[in-house]
């Protein structure tokens, strides 16, 4: 017995379809099926804390009078390219700071995203205004023990910092980063203050 399989095939459509048209709309509807299974399944697996790489117990410090959404309001896209643009314009002077740490808060400070100073040890630690991250996007901060700068283009690995050689951008997977440990990555997190 031979069990026919059905095939979009011109000559399976009928006259006033054509095949391109059937496995166009075929593609569509899977596509459609599987995006809507990926946010199902996302949204019922995923808590914030998971979603910024830590485990579910390393969440913010919680304040009763601020709700669920403020304290995860990170920077949007153009806030992000804000900050690159101060710390790529930052590049171009020598007063940009007197360490790696004053550097990064004058570039957010001038980028109109304060946060209470912290040098480089309380950042790799969690500083407040911060919530660590497993993938970083452009502005976040990139932080080891004793070094913090800007993550200018995630996909390559480039940061902003204050180098040897003065303020500029380097590969955070390059051997000598690599050398410093594993970095930690901070993203911004917007006050309503």
């Amino acid at each position: 017995m031979q069990i026919s399989k059905k095939v979009f095939h011109k000559s399976n459509c009928p006259l006033n379809a054509r095949w391109h048209q059937n496995r166009a709309m075929q593609d569509r509807a899977k596509s459609a099926l599987v995006a809507l299974c990926i946010l199902a399944l996302c949204g019922s697996v995923a808590s914030p804390a998971q979603d910024a790489g830590q485990s579910p117990t390393a969440r913010l410090p919680t304040d009763s009078r601020s709700s669920h959404k403020n304290r995860y309001r990170t920077l949007s896209k153009g806030d992000r390219s804000s900050v690159v643009a101060v710390a790529m314009d930052s590049k171009k002077t020598r007063r940009a700071g007197r360490d790696c740490s004053h550097l990064v808060h004058l570039i957010y400070q001038n980028a109109g995203f304060p946060y209470p100073y912290a040098d480089s040890e309380d950042l790799y630690d969690g500083a407040k205004g911060f919530q660590r991250v497993a993938h970083p996007q452009a502005a976040d901060l990139v932080v080891w023990r004793g070094h913090v700068g800007i993550v200018i283009h995630p996909a390559q690995h480039q940061f902003f910092s204050l180098l040897s050689s003065g303020p500029g951008v380097d590969d955070y997977r390059s051997r000598y980063w690599k050398s410093r440990g594993q970095p930690r990555f901070y993203r911004y997190v917007k006050s309503d203050s």
